[in-house]
């Protein structure tokens, strides 16, 4: 609040000439009582205005009535968060070999903003098409025998979006309640032009390798994905270590050998040297054995791939 000067008597005498007759005034002397209304009542105003001020707005000098408030000023009502429908007792479990269907293309597949938070299922929960929309699949909590930890990449409306997994570039949303968000510190980034595997942690790198990537027939998926865990390999080439599974599923099926068809995109060791540097596997990432033993040793599911061309 304004401090608003003390208006007082005035204790100054000034010394005049006594008027000529009792109650009567000079034309001079009511020409100085009018003049000293009048600087009364202005000063009165002017107290007044000054007692506004301080009630008012301090800023502009001007009173804002509660009811003139502009609206940008009145704090908007909360949402209310979209309720979930039912999901049909014969909804579609998603596995390892048969992903969702229905489910929206994930709107920030070449986007650079690593999630940092994942969802882990405790039971199955339903994947709708849209916060409050139509359930498409059940995300179970585990896929394969591989715990099922799904990283959250938007909010909306008190739901959540994450990938699904066993597809490329889809997500679903759910509820953002009855469960609790699990923390991300790593993620992984394939520049297929590159041909290089670069794996971060909060932000900042922690090693690079030059690897081999799909060929044009048989491409590395695009987009964002996340390492679902690790399966054992079976041959040599692999150099005995266990390849880390990721979600995405090969994209040309039908240029794969019928036992592939069903597998998904992974990160393994490859003990053939002269792949490295090249777009010539199945779709995988061939990685040196030392680079695939550091993975294998840091990185947990969950962990957000971000694959670039």
């Amino acid at each position: 609040m304004r401090n608003v000067p003390h208006i007082g008597r005035n204790s100054s005498r000034y010394p005049g000439r006594m008027p000529s007759a009792p109650h009567t005034v000079q034309p001079r002397s009511r020409t100085r009582a009018y003049l000293l209304i009048l600087t009364v009542v202005a000063l009165l105003l002017a107290l007044g205005a000054a007692v506004a001020v301080a009630r008012g707005n301090e800023t502009t000098g001007t009173w804002v009535s509660p009811s003139a408030a502009p609206a940008s000023a009145l704090p908007e009502p909360e949402e209310e968060p979209l309720e979930a429908s039912e999901p049909p007792k014969d909804l579609h479990v998603i596995t390892y070999a048969e992903g969702p269907e229905g489910l929206p293309e994930d709107p920030g597949a070449t986007s650079l903003d690593v999630p940092t938070e994942a969802l882990r299922p405790t039971k199955k929960m339903a994947l709708y098409d849209e916060p409050g929309g139509k359930p498409r699949a059940y995300l179970p909590p585990k896929i394969s025998g591989l715990p099922t930890v799904a990283p959250i990449v938007a909010r909306d409306n008190g739901w959540v979006a994450v990938l699904a997994p066993s597809s490329n570039r889809r997500i679903g949303w759910v509820p953002e309640d009855g469960w609790t968000p699990e923390p991300l510190g790593d993620h992984i980034v394939v520049d297929l032009s590159e041909h290089r595997l670069t794996w971060l942690r909060e932000g900042e790198e922690e090693q690079s390798w030059e690897v081999s990537v799909g060929s044009k027939a048989t491409p590395t998926p695009l987009g964002r994905t996340f390492v679902m865990g690790t399966t054992t390999t079976n041959g040599a080439v692999y150099e005995g270590l266990d390849a880390l599974v990721l979600g995405t599923v090969p994209e040309k099926k039908e240029n794969l050998a019928a036992s592939l068809r069903g597998a998904h995109t992974a990160i393994h060791a490859w003990s053939r040297t002269s792949a490295f540097g090249r777009s010539v596997s199945n779709g995988c990432v061939r990685m040196p054995a030392a680079a695939q033993r550091a993975l294998l040793g840091k990185v947990d599911p969950g962990t957000p791939v971000l694959v670039v061309a």
